[in-house]
């Protein structure tokens, strides 16, 4: 009887202990999210004046770039403006903006509030349903 009551002791002990263990085990680290800019100056951008500016944020050296961009591109009319950002040519945007994540989408209206982002390459549809959201409720 003394063996059984020692046993279960001896359990309870390394239950307590593997439980205090788990608990100050550490949180996982967390993964950095890139960001997008949340107001860009309409100026640093072709027609200005122009009500809506999707930038595309790029860079010559990303696959999934080029998809963006053409994207984009499908939808650039009068009102629209689509511009694409490549790192090589205007880097000074991308430090501008603190964009370190390409291909980087932006939707800003006339005053160059963000309404939209899309850091990565976009989903199949993301940005059209994005897009047709903000010019349609406008």
């Amino acid at each position: 009887m003394e063996r059984v009551v020692l046993a279960v002791a001896i359990a309870l002990v390394v239950v307590a202990v593997a439980y205090v263990i788990q608990r100050r085990a550490p949180e996982p680290p967390t993964q950095r999210r890139w960001a997008a800019p949340d107001q860009l100056d309409r100026t640093d951008f072709d027609r200005p004046g122009a009500p809506w500016l999707v930038a595309v944020f790029s860079s010559a050296t990303c696959d999934s770039c080029r998809a963006a961009v053409a994207v984009a591109q499908a939808h650039a009319s009068a009102d629209v403006v689509v511009q694409q950002v490549e790192f090589a040519a205007r880097g000074d945007l991308h430090r501008r903006y603190n964009v370190e994540s390409v291909p980087t989408i932006v939707i800003a209206d006339r005053q160059g509030v963000v309404r939209a982002s899309i850091v990565g390459p976009p989903a199949e549809g993301e940005f059209e349903r994005a897009f047709a959201e903000l010019t349609s409720s406008a």
